[in-house]
């Protein structure tokens, strides 16, 4: 019982936020006891919020208790001081299986706070006062509680491994460069560690830099999933009105077709109604003149017959019969045919700028692209067969070789008017619709302009709005007999590079990427642009003196 008594003093005596023994004991206004630095330390922590508690009872403070050291709780901490008695360790003070005991307890061991590397023993706290306070103890090495004390020891010699071996990269005693080391390079543990420490400084240095790289790219990838969302939430809104506007205008020209054809076909139904009385109207005379006719015809007096025949009324005109001639029923026919007309041309068209668009979609990417080949071989990977547009073409080019090669002429083509036509610069541009990552050669024989283009740019008149490489539209490599230029936005930057009948290009839209090339054997870069494509592109062509060719080879 007397021990049971001890142990409710030594409880009543602790602190419960640092779980010692009372130290300058102080009571809250709860009741509730203290060391005092625990319990100022507790409170500064609530000052921000002006409400303080009691970390057991929670009860609550306003303003903040002034603390007095409780003289009487401070006697009874230092009688049992004085008795020999110490508080019971916690639970928590215990060592468990995960931690390092201490070598020094006995019966149920308590954890660790520090191991010495000079004794290789782990020491509680009480156990370790002696480092502390005595001279030669003071100058081991403590470290945190390790369980790998043993692996210090030397296996062979049984003594503390303080050196280190270079030539066989491993720690060793000081006896064992005496045998199976002997000769080798060999330096105290420290001084290899300050060696190491420094490579770890900079791998350590190293691994933080990229860490932050990582973060950063991790940030601009959060930005552009952010981006990509919005762009693509857009595109569907957009895409969606723009719809629903081809939707109404199919609606509207259905309302126009259905109203004209009801309209036509009430006035044509009238006409015939019109003409369909009068027809009437004409039988039922013939019927009464015929009547009359008849009655005369049956009289038997001739001289009644002579008198009455001069008094009948004479024969109005027959109704014009020729509109009666009823042609085939085809007018209705023909607005059915009209309509699948459109509805044909609507879905070649669909058809046509359909794959533009699904590649426009396709294409979309944020990551960094493929990087550019550097081989003939690895640019024919993305070869695009390119094709003229006759629609384009100036009236004095003449394209042949199934739209492939084009030749400026001294005189007209036959083309028809279009819209899309180029009136004054001798170019042409594609068919095709260019997007993502492609490749294509020109053989050419002459002056001759290697170009892309926006599809929307201008196609008459003298300006520099129409001509390839003097706006933002275009872009430009001027092939001359010995010399390179590379033109845009009417800016003109030198190019140098070996000369060679055939270019080639290479278009990385996404990656805004254009490159020209000299082709011959080898592949010379001639010049690279690094942009932003807004739109899908087209190849074009621009000669300058008759009887200059270019053609998009077959690769």
């Amino acid at each position: 019982m007397a021990q049971k008594g001890v142990q409710l003093d030594q409880e009543f005596l602790s602190c419960s936020i640092c779980l010692d023994l009372l130290k300058d004991p102080v009571t809250i206004p709860c009741g509730h006891s203290y060391c005092m630095k625990c319990i100022k330390s507790f409170w500064d922590e609530e000052d921000e919020r002006k409400i303080h508690s009691c970390p057991q009872c929670r009860q609550t403070f306003t303003p903040r208790p002034v603390l007095v050291k409780s003289t009487m709780l401070a006697a009874l901490v230092e009688e049992l001081k004085k008795t020999g008695l110490q508080a019971a360790p916690a639970d928590h003070c215990y060592a468990g299986p995960e931690d390092v005991a201490c070598d020094f307890c006995t019966g149920r061991k308590l954890k660790a706070l520090k191991s010495c590397l000079v004794c290789l023993i782990s020491y509680c706290e009480k156990h370790l006062q002696p480092h502390y306070e005595v001279a030669p103890l003071k100058k081991h090495k403590l470290v945190e509680p390790s369980k790998k004390l043993q692996e210090n020891i030397c296996s062979r010699h049984d003594e503390v491994m303080k050196m280190f071996c270079r030539t066989d990269q491993q720690c060793i005693c000081y006896l064992c460069p005496v045998d199976e080391h002997k000769g080798h390079d060999t330096v105290s543990a420290a001084a290899e560690r300050t060696e190491r420490q420094r490579e770890l400084e900079v791998s350590r240095q190293d691994i933080q830099q990229r860490i932050q790289d990582r973060q950063k790219d991790v940030k601009v990838l959060q930005q552009e999933v952010e981006a990509i969302n919005r762009s693509a939430d857009k595109a569907v809104e957009d895409s969606q009105k723009i719809f629903s506007q081809l939707i109404r205008l199919m609606e509207n020209r259905s309302s126009d077709v259905k109203r004209q054809v009801r309209s036509q076909q009430e006035a044509e139904v009238s006409r015939v109604k019109e003409l369909e009385e009068k027809l009437e109207q004409e039988i039922t005379e013939l019927k009464r003149k015929d009547a009359e006719l008849k009655q005369l015809s049956h009289t038997e007096d001739h001289t009644q017959f002579l008198h009455n025949y001069p008094s009948l009324s004479p024969l109005s005109g027959p109704t014009d019969s020729s509109s009666i001639n009823i042609r085939p029923l085809r007018s209705f026919e023909d607005v059915t045919a009209a309509v699948s007309a459109v509805r044909d041309k609507l879905q070649d068209i669909l058809r046509d700028k359909w794959t533009n668009v699904s590649l426009t979609v396709t294409e979309v990417d944020v990551l960094l692209s493929a990087p550019e080949p550097k081989t003939r071989a690895g640019f024919l990977k993305y070869s695009r067969e390119i094709t003229l547009d006759p629609n384009t073409a100036h009236t004095e080019l003449l394209l042949s070789e199934g739209n492939r090669k084009v030749t400026l002429m001294r005189e007209q083509q036959s083309y028809s008017d279009h819209p899309d036509r180029f009136t004054d610069w001798f170019e042409v541009l594609s068919r095709e619709s260019l997007t993502g990552r492609c490749y294509w050669e020109v053989e050419r024989r002459g002056t001759v302009y290697v170009a892309v283009a926006y599809k929307n740019i201008s196609r008459a008149g003298w300006t520099n709005e129409s001509r390839f490489g003097q706006n933002n539209k275009s872009w430009v490599l001027e092939c001359n007999n010995n010399s390179y230029n590379f033109w845009y936005n009417n800016v003109e930057t030198p190019v140098s590079g070996p000369q060679s009948s055939r270019v080639g290009v290479y278009l990385d839209h996404s990656a805004g990427i254009l490159s020209f090339y000299s082709v011959s054997e080898t592949m010379t870069l001639l010049h690279r642009v690094q942009t932003t494509f807004t739109q899908p592109l087209c190849a074009g062509l621009w000669l300058w003196y008759v009887s200059d060719t270019a053609e998009f080879c077959k690769l």
